[in-house]
């Protein structure tokens, strides 16, 4: 299953998750539910865009030792589109 990352404008965070590629996600309470995280007082109705640097499927070699997809803490900061961490 692919991985795709998005960003919440109103809160800044970058959030990985897996999801058919025929879904879509466009709030930030249905990333916090995909992801399994809490909404940090983020509004559960905040627009969410999938960046472009999501989307990598694993083949089926690497996904046996894949992590789950994971939330970026607020704490943390964000991903740029190059993937370097700010």
């Amino acid at each position: 299953m692919p991985t795709y990352d998005y960003i919440c404008d109103s809160n800044g965070q970058v959030v990985e998750v897996k999801h058919a590629m025929s879904s879509e996600v466009h709030s930030w309470g249905e990333l916090c539910e995909l992801a399994a995280i809490d909404a940090q007082g983020t509004p559960l109705d905040a627009p969410v865009r999938r960046l472009a640097t999501g989307g990598q499927v694993m083949s089926g070699r690497s996904s046996a030792k894949a992590e789950p997809a994971a939330a970026v803490p607020a704490a943390t900061g964000h991903r740029c589109a190059a993937g370097c961490w700010h």
